[in-house]
């Protein structure tokens, strides 16, 4: 992801940002690393960010796993009905 932003909003971002991540890594993942943030055009930290952004898995507003089934908007029933259902589906 590539930031065109004016110097003010820059400041902004930074300032935003409140966390710092120290992580070690061999020297051929750092060349891995600084060769496809220049195929980017962004820095290592940048390309770092997006890529733990993508890798990570999106919870939403609800991490509840009850609340998410809700959200399907699946056909539901008591468990003597859906069992009949599956029942009668097999003949």
């Amino acid at each position: 992801m590539i930031l065109s932003v004016p110097l003010s909003e820059t400041v902004l971002l930074v300032l935003l940002m409140r966390h710092r991540l120290q992580v070690l890594i061999p020297s051929e993942l750092n060349a891995q690393l600084s060769q496809a943030a220049q195929r980017s055009r962004v820095s290592k930290s940048e390309w770092v960010r997006c890529a733990l952004e993508k890798s990570l898995p999106y919870e939403g507003p609800s991490s509840d796993p009850v609340a998410r089934l809700g959200k399907l908007n699946a056909p539901t029933a008591g468990i003597d009905q859906m069992l009949a259902e599956i029942v009668a589906g097999r003949r």
